[in-house]
């Protein structure tokens, strides 16, 4: 079996970290862990124009949509619908840097892996110093730029988070220009294990967060990541970047932090998440539910995340029971990226029991918790070989998860209506997919000169997994609603994206669906 105790939280032991993120915090930091079912985060994104969304009436004087009478049905698609805000994620680099394959170049080993044809997403995950050698300036890799080159070429985007710590890099995380600056903190305790790896034999320690010159630094490199990416149609998210350990919020096993208090710990993080809301104003981030082992504010992060119309995010599924709370009862208008690595097709990876391979274990509860994006990756050996040499013995697990992850919404029912001298429709929409629209759906009618007629968007989240939700288009004049044509977007953060309806009856090139009758009146 391969390492599949991600980050080698297992050894743990879910019971002990689960204590460790609810005990009580003696320093008197506002935030935490708490139950997210029921949990009020507030009204979700604002919503423009908001569509009315019921309850309608079909018959008497006061009817506000007469007849009542279904012109026409979709049903729900049996292939991937590549939107955004959710889909299978291709790693290109997790925290070892990109696939470095003998006898082949690094472009073909990246290409191999951004253009797999079941993924819709690639991910990146480098190191701050990585990305940055000098003060005001971005000194990108190759590496990134070729897989941002490559994205694109195969119309897929990009998720990417920058590293400010790696214990699986031998070198420190910041850039040297900032070193001479800020000091490390050697972390207290030890971590036994494989000395080939370099985690288990590098002094670990944590720098200064909360010297001015680190801040400035990070500060800098958000506003100049945000210069070039925010809001870019190359972006998908990012992630946010958090105390510790890879980004993730935490320096497990190490315990503690070096703050006079875990409310000054707790402090020092919101202001930092505050600069990344405050670059990132057009691209979601998306904050990890780690619990807070070392007591720094994660609950707090993510509270403000979620409320600032932002995303979450957990690095594993069979871990602590506080990341399935969060997943799985999170506001259905906030995405949730699931990131758990899969083995290989050897015979000695699989970990079959029962008759479930561990890939299938993993895909069945990723869907469960509805999560909107799963990664596609083979922990610490990335290649696109070790993916395929799974999906081809397989298929039927990848390819499923790449048929139910995310929102995959359709137009169910289209009731049509003439009131007041003009037209309108009912629009009844489901979701065939795991999880919420990570945002505003927003509908919109236009006629065979391309003229909008009608538009508007539905509460945030909706249309969810189960149900239908309805939404009233209405226009002045004789115009028919038949050969109109039904258009969705997905407004996350003032941006808007096409969204591709999720049903098998042929739709336009754009992924809008042409109105016509195909249901006989009762």
């Amino acid at each position: 079996m391969p390492d599949f105790k991600r980050r080698d939280f297992f050894k743990a032991g879910a019971a002990g970290l689960a204590a460790a993120s609810l005990a009580p915090r003696a320093s008197g930091a506002e935030y935490l862990e708490h139950l997210w079912d029921g949990y009020d985060w507030g009204g979700g994104p604002r919503v423009a124009d908001r569509l009315n969304q019921g309850p309608f009436t079909n018959y008497g004087a006061d009817a506000n949509a007469p007849g009542g009478e279904v012109g026409m049905a979709t049903s729900p698609s049996r292939d991937i619908v590549p939107n955004y805000g959710m889909g299978l994620t291709a790693y290109v680099s997790g925290d070892t840097g990109p696939p470095r394959l003998p006898g082949q170049s690094l472009e073909k080993s990246i290409e191999d892996i951004v253009k797999l044809p079941f993924t819709q997403k690639v991910y990146i995950r480098p190191n701050w110093r990585e990305v940055q050698t000098r003060p005001g300036k971005l000194d990108l890799p190759d590496w990134w730029r070729t897989t941002f080159d490559l994205a694109r070429q195969y119309g897929k985007r990009v998720g990417f988070r920058i590293m400010l710590e790696n214990p699986d890099f031998a070198a420190p995380g910041m850039p040297d220009f900032l070193i001479e600056k800020v000091p490390y903190v050697p972390l207290r305790g030890s971590w036994k294990g494989d000395t080939s790896q370099v985690r288990y034999r590098k002094k670990h320690a944590m720098p200064r967060y909360d010297y001015p010159a680190y801040r400035a630094a990070f500060g800098e490199l958000n506003a100049l990541l945000a210069d070039q990416y925010n809001g870019s149609p190359d972006i998908e998210y990012m992630d946010t970047m958090m105390y510790g350990f890879w980004g993730e919020g935490h320096t497990w096993p190490f315990e503690g932090n070096y703050f006079p208090s875990n409310l000054a710990a707790e402090q020092t993080w919101l202001k930092m998440l505050e600069t990344q809301l405050g670059c990132w104003t057009r691209t979601p981030l998306v904050t990890n539910t780690q619990p807070d082992f070392n007591n720094v504010g994660n609950a707090a992060m993510l509270d403000r995340s979620v409320r600032s119309g932002n995303w979450i995010r957990s690095d594993t599924i069979f871990i602590e029971t506080t990341q399935i709370e969060a997943l799985s009862n999170r506001p259905a208008w906030a995405a949730a990226v699931s990131e758990v690595p899969m083995t290989t097709g050897d015979a000695d990876q699989l970990g079959i029991i029962d008759g479930v391979t561990q890939n299938e274990e993993i895909a069945a509860h990723v869907l469960t918790v509805g999560a909107n994006y799963w990664s596609i990756w083979n922990w610490h050996n990335e290649s696109a070989a070790h993916v395929l040499s799974y999906y081809d013995k397989y298929p039927e697990v990848i390819d499923h998860a790449a048929r139910r992850i995310g929102y995959r919404v359709y137009p169910a029912f289209i009731w049509p209506f003439a009131r007041d001298g003009g037209h309108g429709v009912v629009v009844g929409l489901a979701n065939d997919g795991v999880a919420g629209v990570p945002g505003v759906l927003r509908l919109t009618l236009k006629d065979e000169k391309g003229v909008t007629l009608a538009s508007g968007c539905l509460d945030p989240g909706f249309p969810k997994p189960t149900g239908i939700r309805q939404a009233m288009l209405v226009w002045p004049g004789d115009q028919d609603w038949i050969g109109l044509q039904l258009i969705a977007e997905l407004e996350v953060k003032g941006q808007r994206y096409p969204v591709r309806w999720a049903c098998r009856q042929a739709l336009n090139q754009n992924g809008s669906l042409t109105l016509r009758r195909n249901q006989r009146g009762s």
